[in-house]
């Protein structure tokens, strides 16, 4: 009896060891996301405009859209400290624990549709990463955009065609690791 007794405690101390030194990524990762939060960048430049900013929310990530006249081919985005407007390298003040800074590597001629009454591009009350979208201005064949974020997250970058002869340049940012 005192031998069971001895081997039932041992057992289950053993469970409870392996239990707590189980590594945090063997619960797999969030929604399947292997993203990371290094820089992503393609060189090649578009043939295309920037020709609109817009966002949506996801169950799993918050996702931005440059819409684009033509061809997407090229882009730089990445994690940076501060984001500067292009050409006079003014700061771009953002909301949020981290910055994205998302280059285009196509111009853009912003009109007033593009921005909101208090100069934001995107109202991002309710998204549960995004915590401000601001255009940083567009010079030499590229346009920049900061987005604010809630922490530095996961993200992806994708080029999409269409609608119609266009493209598009998606940034989508996790909701957390």
């Amino acid at each position: 009896m005192k031998r069971s007794m001895a081997l039932l405690v041992a057992l289950l101390l053993s469970l409870s060891v392996a239990a707590a030194v189980t590594p945090a990524h063997a619960a797999g990762p969030y929604c399947g996301i292997r993203w990371g939060s290094l820089a992503k960048d393609l060189s090649p430049g578009s043939t295309g405009e920037v020709v609109g900013v817009r966002a949506g929310r996801h169950a799993c990530f918050d996702r931005l859209v440059l819409d684009i006249s033509g061809s997407t081919d090229g882009h730089f985005v990445r994690y940076v400290p501060e984001v500067r407007t292009d050409g006079e390298g003014l700061l771009v003040p953002l909301r949020g624990g981290a910055r994205l800074e998302v280059v285009a590597t196509a111009p853009a001629t912003a009109t007033d549709a593009w921005f909101l009454p208090n100069g934001e591009l995107i109202d991002t009350t309710g998204y549960r990463t995004f915590r401000q979208v601001a255009y940083a201005g567009s010079n030499e064949a590229q346009t920049t955009i900061g987005l604010g974020v809630r922490a530095r997250l996961p993200f992806r970058v994708l080029l999409l065609d269409g609608p119609g002869s266009g493209g598009r340049l998606v940034v989508d940012v996790a909701h957390r690791w």
